[in-house]
């Protein structure tokens, strides 16, 4: 579908788009995981300007700088080089990503309850993702399923020497936990399991239903996705 630009008008925006393209809809219909950086910093931006959409200048913005990161980073001097950008939009731009690098830094608290996978994604994601070791976590639950401690067992290659099932029970009796979540990263960004995490898994769950604590999930975190264990139904 083709789409002309209006004369007359000043801010030529994505509400001239058909619904299912527009990145507002698509966010609130699927999530905002299904949105590229680009579109994520035009619902920033929110608008454009005469000749351009606000994805249009969130692409701009990319193309000069090359990542969200760099462009965090970036002074208002540079940013307003790019048409559209004046100190109002850099003001939004620097809020929205200075929130997301505090929430990076925000440890997973005791006490915060876990009901998925996401909820543990969403705390571990981008401490993990660009790790150049793999680091093997286990976080401690109780009854409720709330964390009562993540204690890191390995920094390195995963095998069952360096993730020993008896360190994780240690740690498990220690805390009187009631049930428990792996989580690991891949420093080569593919999340998914290879035979030594499948067989290091199965060990675990094994030395963990001898004590009657139930095994919630595996995750594995890659670069820009993450492996469930349980979403997989191998848990």
């Amino acid at each position: 579908m083709t789409i002309e630009y209006r004369k007359g008008k000043k801010n030529y925006t994505i509400k001239d788009w058909p619904e299912y393209e527009r990145p507002r809809e698509r966010l609130l219909q699927h999530g905002p995981q299904f949105l590229t950086d680009a579109e994520l910093l035009a619902l920033i931006i929110n608008k454009g300007h005469s000749g351009k959409t606000a994805l249009e200048v969130a692409r701009d913005l990319l193309a000069q700088f090359g990542s969200l990161r760099n462009l965090a980073t970036a002074s208002f001097a540079e940013i307003k080089e790019i048409k559209g950008i004046g100190q109002a939009k850099y003001a939004q731009i620097r809020a929205a990503l200075e929130v997301a690098v505090r929430l990076s830094r925000e440890k997973v608290l005791p006490g915060t309850r876990i009901q998925k996978a996401q909820d543990i994604v969403d705390y571990y994601y981008s401490k993990m993702k660009d790790k150049k070791k793999e680091v093997f976590h286990i976080l401690l639950l109780d009854i409720r399923y709330q964390i009562i401690r993540d204690v890191l067992i390995s920094m390195g290659s995963l095998n069952e020497t360096t993730v020993h099932p008896r360190e994780v029970m240690k740690e498990v009796i220690k805390e009187s936990a009631a049930a428990i979540v792996f989580l690991h990263n891949h420093p080569s960004g593919d999340p998914n399991p290879s035979p030594q995490d499948l067989e290091l898994t199965k060990r675990l769950c094994q030395s963990c239903a001898m004590l009657g604590v139930k095994v919630l999930d595996h995750i594995i975190i890659g670069e820009k996705c993450f492996y469930s264990f349980a979403q997989m139904g191998q848990i």
